[in-house]
């Protein structure tokens, strides 16, 4: 297979950890070009990748043809527009979660992917990381029975930036970090999420509801066939970066996840200590290697990625109808939402 020349539209903080993986980490693919509005950063961008190529438009990137395939990572609000025009323009595309902020726009997106006939990916990367993917190979070979609740937990460290945390640009709490956990339970639970209630507040980053947005959020579920779940996440944990699943079966339990950062436990007289995860590239750095990975391996081949776009969509449905529980303070089914 040819060597995938890949793009990488904005350089904010996921644009940089996937412009990073791309031009050292990714077998079979080059970062060839990178296109962020801000001169400043796409300059020292530069110095850190020789001899990629920088654009302050990102449509002069998608003009260039010998680059195969992009990585959108602009702001979320900017996806509709982005996608299509690399759609149009011929890339094949892996787009950072959520798909967009409206299920209009991912439609519209989808739309144009499948009239251009070009790969479309979306980053879920929690389905590419060794516990996940060991968990989801344990459900299917009925390891703990027929799973019947599962409970997903999705703490950062510390809140975002008051810009970024506004839901006008991504979606707020809930569809911002929710995302990967509804794309997760669906996969593991094998079934649509029905209705949804939720419940926030904001006691450690009262500044966040200044933007309109919330520092915690428990979102109770039911699924079609009768299951539950509940999904915690938040900006509150202080200590680190602590992600959790626990999928309950009629022979047994699954957990994932892991506090403890390396394998170095402290035992004095004062007590037994241990580090913390700090962030999500320590947490999941090797799995967003994958996932890119997959997304080249598949544009060789000429194969359907792992997620499609409708498990995109999916996803993103369950994360509005929490939305519109949180504001309306009552049970939302999710076929209200897009019907």
């Amino acid at each position: 297979m040819a060597i995938v020349n890949i793009g990488v539209l904005g350089l904010g903080r996921m644009g940089q950890v996937y412009a990073l993986h791309a031009a050292r980490q990714i077998d079979g693919a080059q970062l060839v070009a990178v296109a962020d509005p801000r001169s400043d950063v796409t300059t020292e961008f530069a110095r850190k990748v020789n001899g990629v190529a920088t654009y302050a438009d990102y449509r002069d990137l998608l003009a260039r043809p010998d680059i195969n395939a992009v990585i959108v990572a602009t702001p979320t609000h900017t996806h509709e527009e982005v996608v299509i025009a690399a759609a149009q323009a011929g890339k094949a595309i892996f787009c950072e979660k959520p798909t967009a902020l409206t299920l209009a726009a991912t439609d519209a997106m989808i739309a144009a992917v499948e009239a251009a006939g070009v790969l479309f990916q979306v980053g879920f990367m929690r389905r590419f990381d060794e516990g996940c993917a060991n968990a989801y190979r344990q459900l299917q070979a009925g390891v703990i029975g027929d799973p019947v609740a599962i409970r997903s937990i999705g703490r950062d460290g510390g809140r975002t930036s008051l810009e970024y945390a506004d839901p006008a640009v991504s979606g707020g709490l809930i569809l911002d970090m929710g995302i990967h956990d509804f794309d997760l339970i669906r996969w593991y639970m094998g079934a649509e999420v029905e209705r949804v209630y939720t419940e926030v507040s904001s006691l450690v980053f009262p500044e966040l509801t200044t933007v309109g947005d919330v520092d915690y959020a428990m979102i109770s579920l039911r699924f079609t066939n009768g299951a539950l779940g509940n999904i915690e996440v938040s900006r509150d944990a202080v200590y680190g970066y602590d992600i959790q699943t626990e999928i309950i079966g009629t022979k047994g339990t699954l957990k994932v996840g892991y506090l403890q950062y390396t394998p170095v436990v402290v035992v004095t007289q004062a007590g037994v200590t241990h580090d913390i995860v700090p962030h999500f590239p320590q947490r999941f750095g090797s799995a967003y290697t994958r996932q890119i990975e997959h997304f080249v391996a598949c544009l060789g081949a000429g194969a359907v990625p792992l997620l499609t776009p409708a498990d995109a969509r999916a996803a993103l449905q369950i994360g509005i109808a929490a939305t519109i529980s949180q504001h309306e303070g009552r049970i939302v089914r999710v076929a209200e939402v897009g019907a």
